[in-house]
């Protein structure tokens, strides 16, 4: 077998002088010339141990750059305690093809797998052939070597410095570094808490009692007072048991700003109600309405351990007294909006400490509270001016000196010209005198050109009124939105056609109330339709309008509505109307507005450029035409027009029919017994008059009949 040459032999100098390094690994003897029968017998040794020292030496490289069936190897020395050796082994080809295990010799066998020294200082780097193993699959394994790039250089151990060549370095796969998952990752326990809490807020009140019997942390979160900075338990009161509500109030109590109890029953027995007065310091605006078994001691310790209330509502309350609002007066100096209606306990003299106790009150509320002819409370009001909301309604000892005094004060200054009181303007922007029944024209005329940032005013039930009081307030009030009118039965129609529709404040008028007011009708109805363009609410139930106000507010209603071109659009309601028990307005003007709410708008007759409405009229009518006004209002809602007209016009053919049947069947003998009995009724006259002649003629024998007929 030939000897394949090496292909590349990698040479270099050493210094004469090297410093040798020891290493712990394998000792290598420092060869020693031999003769004669040693070298024979040394020869010998190195072969017979060929086999066990190739298990030892170091396993060829992955891959082989040079091409040939031999590869070059650099060989790693080290030095250690043991002697030097340079016992090497190695394999032949035949064994690498296969064919045999055994190591040979003679002229076809390599060399010696060990450096040899050339003669000229340098050194020869050791040839490796491949072993048993397919070419590729092995790797450097020995943990002497370290992986280095081609042609780089290593200090060796030895006198001959050696190279070692890591052949396959470039050639491995790159493995990226995977990161191990964490085991048992708690994500919800990673959270931070302010995460949490803004999680639940998108939570009800319900929801979050029913979340927080999770776990331990859903139940502190879900009781955060974070989320509990508004409570009200108007909304939920009734799905949460009193434990848990007892709960909710103290842990929320130091956070709670805005507290709502109205109508909360689980906070009537005084045990709860403690807790909450013990929990809730920082009250803002407090709601106790409907809480009527709150006991009196309780209320008190609220109302003096919250300084920063501001709004409080305190409306059928038993426990308020006069020492209450003493207690609020002297506790409570921020108060800005005051509600004690159809607190019986009281009187006008508790509104009187509150109102010189809290400057800065500007809602007052006292519905149905006794003592309001006391000059001293009324002068109070007139100096501090500050109120913009004055609820009296109900208040039946206002008089016309008290509501005066409110107003301009006590012996105001006359101007000679005008004849008005010279007093600075009043704040009042919403005044309710509503059921205060000893009031007259002349104490309410006194508002007149006192209150110009008047919007809402409320004289229902004040039924000594009359046109005069109304006349020189609508004209000096160019504010008002909402006017109510109620059973103001000495109204007249002048008073809306000649002064409500000339008014500065028409246009702008939001809502009206005639309700009851038995004498008016179209006269005084129609040009108030007209002006007031801005209405969104007209009550006129018993009343003497007809037809034409129900065409003319559809007509109204139509022309400040602008139409839309998409067929998918849904209207809203424009105009709510109250028109039940008014005797003039039959069937005709309810299909009337029907009629306008269904219309759609077809230029030349074709589909194309249809336009429908965007506003329509929702009634209160007729009990036997309701069923049907709201079928086709709900129709017309969403969207479904052609629905809505075809019930129209079903309702409308019913409706004759109806009339038909009534001229020719049983209400044309209705219509004859009428007659006949009319017919009688003049020819007893006639017979029974001196000189007719008829006297002692015989009268036919007839029945009256039913008296309810």
């Amino acid at each position: 077998m030939a000897t394949a040459a090496p292909e590349m032999a990698i040479q270099f100098s050493e210094p004469a002088e090297m410093q040798v390094e020891h290493s712990a690994a394998i000792a290598i003897e420092a060869p020693t010339k031999r003769r004669g029968r040693a070298k024979l017998l040394h020869g010998l040794q190195r072969i017979s141990s060929s086999p066990a020292l190739a298990q030892l030496s170091r396993k060829r490289a992955t891959s082989n750059p040079y091409g040939g069936r031999s590869a070059i190897s650099a060989v790693s020395l080290v030095l250690g305690n043991s002697p030097r050796s340079y016992e090497n082994s190695y394999q032949s080809q035949a064994q690498s093809a296969g064919y045999s295990t055994a190591p040979t010799s003679g002229p076809g066998t390599p060399g010696l797998d060990t450096p040899f020294f050339d003669g000229s200082g340098r050194f020869a780097a050791r040839r490796k052939e491949f072993g048993n193993g397919s070419p590729g699959t092995s790797t450097p394994t020995s943990p002497l070597s370290r992986p280095m790039s081609r042609g780089a250089l290593s200090p060796l151990a030895t006198n001959e410095a050696i190279l070692e060549i890591q052949e396959d370095y470039f050639s491995l796969p790159l493995t990226p570094s995977k990161p191990s998952p964490r085991a048992n990752f708690d994500f919800w326990g990673e959270l931070p808490h302010e995460v949490k809490v803004a999680v639940f807020a998108y939570l009800t009140p319900k929801e979050l009692v029913r979340t927080s019997i999770v776990s331990k942390s859903f139940y502190r979160a879900c009781f955060d007072g974070q989320l509990w900075t508004c409570f009200d338990a108007s909304e939920f009161y009734k799905d949460i048991p009193a434990e848990s509500l007892a709960k909710i109030i103290v842990a929320a109590g130091p956070f709670v700003k805005d507290l709502n109890l109205r109508g909360c029953v689980q906070v009537e027995h005084y045990k709860r109600a403690e807790v909450v007065v013990k929990a809730c310091k920082n009250l803002i605006n407090a709601t106790l309405e409907g809480c009527r078994n709150f006991q009196r001691s309780t209320l008190h310790s609220l109302l003096r351990s919250n300084e920063r209330l501001a709004n409080l509502n305190l409306t059928g309350l038993t426990a308020v007294t006069n020492g209450t609002c003493k207690i609020i007066a002297q506790s409570c100096p921020s108060l800005e909006i005051f509600n004690v209606s159809w607190c019986t306990h009281m009187d006008a003299r508790g509104i009187r400490a509150v109102v010189l106790g809290c400057p800065k009150l500007r809602d007052l509320r006292a519905g149905e509270v006794r003592g309001f002819n006391n000059i001293d409370l009324a002068q109070e009001i007139f100096e501090k001016n500050g109120l913009e909301k004055l609820v009296l309604s109900g208040c039946v000892d206002v008089t016309d000196e008290a509501l005066q005094t409110m107003i301009v004060g006590t012996d105001p200054e006359i101007d000679i010209l005008t004849d008005r009181p010279m007093v600075p303007a009043r704040r009042l922007r919403h005044l309710d005198l509503s059921r205060c029944n000893r009031l007259t024209s002349a104490g309410v005329k006194s508002l007149a050109w006192n209150v110009p940032e008047l919007e809402g005013l409320q004289l229902s039930g004040c039924t000594a009124l009359t046109d005069t009081a109304l006349m020189e307030v609508l004209e000096s009030s160019p504010r008002i939105t909402h006017l109510d009118l109620e059973e103001l039965s000495e109204l007249t129609n002048t008073v809306l056609s000649e002064h409500l529709a000339k008014a500065p404040c028409a246009p702008k008028l939001v809502h009206l109330s005639i309700s009851y007011c038995e004498n008016l009708g179209d006269t005084g109805m129609l040009p108030v339709v007209r002006a007031c363009t801005s209405l969104e609410s007209i009550d006129m139930d018993n009343t003497k309008i007809s037809d034409l106000v129900l065409a003319e507010a559809a007509s109204m209603v139509r022309s400040r509505s602008s139409r839309t071109t998409c067929s998918r659009s849904r209207p809203r309601v424009g105009l709510r109307m109250i028109v039940f028990d008014c005797q003039n307005v039959t069937w005709t003007g309810i299909r009337e507005v029907l009629s306008r709410n269904s219309e759609v708008r077809k230029p030349n007759g074709s589909s194309n450029g249809a336009t429908y409405p965007t506003q329509i009229i929702s009634m209160k009518c007729f009990y036997g035409w309701q069923m049907t006004v709201d079928e086709h209002t709900k129709r017309v809602l969403r969207g479904d027009l052609p629905a809505a007209g075809r019930l129209e016009r079903k309702w409308t053919e019913y409706m004759m029919a109806n009339e038909e049947a009534g001229a020719a069947g049983a209400g044309a003998r209705r219509r004859r017994r009428r007659a006949r009995e009319a017919q009688m009724l003049h020819a007893d006259e006639e017979e029974g008059g001196v000189g007719m002649g008829g006297i002692g003629r015989r009268r036919r024998a007839r029945s009256n009949g039913c008296s309810v007929m």
